[in-house]
């Protein structure tokens, strides 16, 4: 399979909704300016990379594969009942789930753990609520709000992604937890094969242990230091795991060893008390999916400015995927919400990075592809979208 560059080819899988242009996120963890993503992957019959997996996955024996994960766990559970495993999460559908089957079904002693939200939605405290109140002992760890909100500025303005910094504190927060707390198991839920049709972060965790050479929000660190005046301990929460961290901890997917689809962890977590929001989200048709954080409308937002690919098309590529919609309905779904404007919470959005609206938009049309927008009048416009 091949990689293709911005600006060559343009191409639509022939199967789901999703394009060429969708980057891959388990590879953009210290990218700085100027560097260009790795994108989806495509064979040569015009087939993604993750609708390679989903056509593995649907072969597999998910009863073989079970027993391999009780085998795995077997060697990491505790029969002294200390914590034995990490489950991160936020208390949406993927979190719960994983939890609940850690230690409902599978006999493990879970300690969850969370990378607390830039802006809780009320929804998504709710659910994060009710979850730890299922029975479940949670750390939530806060980044320093007033550095968080400076970093995710920068990375706005040179990245034009506004949840780098929020996503480096999310990987690395739960190996490194794990770490210290004595546990040698994290365990997520999804499967960022699924999404990527590649072995995603949660396997190539990001190690370095040498802090001066990495970037955060596009910046160096050793500026974010000095320039910045951001103190050490304030940055060591977004720094990838050291080798010795990654030596003591093994992770894993379950939606390696357990059929994963995010329809069944939602009806599984509505069971015990999850809600979804209360009207659809922006930019996409479901109400049920990264509902906990407002920043999410403006980041999915921002890839379809950078990518051409909103948020129906991630969603709709999934569901096509799992069978939930054709593709049809999907190209359907996609051409009337990926391109919707995320109004709700942009105005407090723009209030935490200390943006003013010409600001925001001039730094959108900064990132915007030639060869995939063009002007229209006063607005931009997609050249082509999934047919």
């Amino acid at each position: 399979m091949t990689r293709p560059s911005p600006g060559v080819d343009l191409r639509f899988c022939t199967r789901c909704v999703i394009s060429n242009r969708r980057p891959l996120a388990s590879r953009e963890y210290q990218r700085g300016p100027g560097s260009s993503p790795s994108l989806m992957a495509f064979d040569a019959e015009g087939v993604c990379a993750a609708c390679r997996v989903a056509e593995r996955k649907a072969a597999t024996d998910w009863k073989v594969r079970r027993e391999e994960l009780e085998t795995l766990l077997a060697g990491y559970r505790r029969s002294d009942g200390r914590f034995d495993v990490v489950c991160p999460g936020s208390g949406g559908k993927d979190s719960v789930y994983a939890a609940h089957l850690m230690r409902d079904e599978f006999g493990m002693h879970p300690l969850t753990v969370t990378w607390a939200p830039m802006l809780y939605t009320d929804v998504g405290r709710r659910n994060f609520e009710t979850w730890v109140r299922n029975g479940f002992t949670n750390h939530l760890v806060t980044p320093n709000p007033r550095v968080h909100a400076r970093l995710t500025r920068l990375a706005f303005l040179n990245l034009l992604n506004s949840f780098q910094p929020f996503v480096l504190g999310q990987r690395s927060l739960p190996t490194r937890f794990a770490a210290r707390h004595g546990i040698n198991l994290v365990v997520y839920g999804e499967d960022d094969e699924d999404y990527e049709g590649a072995a995603g972060w949660q396997e190539q965790r990001e190690v370095h242990d040498a802090p001066d050479e990495l970037q955060i929000s596009g910046v160096p660190w050793s500026q974010l230091v000095r320039d910045h005046q951001i103190p050490h301990h304030d940055l060591a929460a977004y720094l990838p795991i050291s080798s010795n961290e990654a030596a003591q901890v093994t992770s894993v997917a379950l939606g390696r060893y357990v059929r994963w689809r995010p329809q069944d962890a939602y009806y599984f977590a509505a069971d015990r008390g999850f809600q979804p929001n209360d009207q659809r989200t922006e930019g996409t048709y479901t109400t049920y999916a990264s509902i906990d954080d407002k920043l999410d409308p403006l980041h999915y937002y921002t890839m379809l400015i950078k990518f051409g690919v909103g948020r129906a098309s991630h969603d709709a590529s999934h569901e096509v995927r799992n069978g939930h919609l054709t593709r049809e309905e999907g190209v359907a779904l996609v051409r009337k919400y990926d391109t919707e404007f995320p109004g709700r919470y942009f105005v407090e959005s723009l209030q935490y990075m200390g943006l003013s609206v010409e600001e925001f938009h001039a730094t959108c049309d900064r990132f915007r592809p030639e060869d995939l927008w063009k002007r229209d009048g006063i607005e931009w416009r997609l050249r082509r979208q999934v047919t």
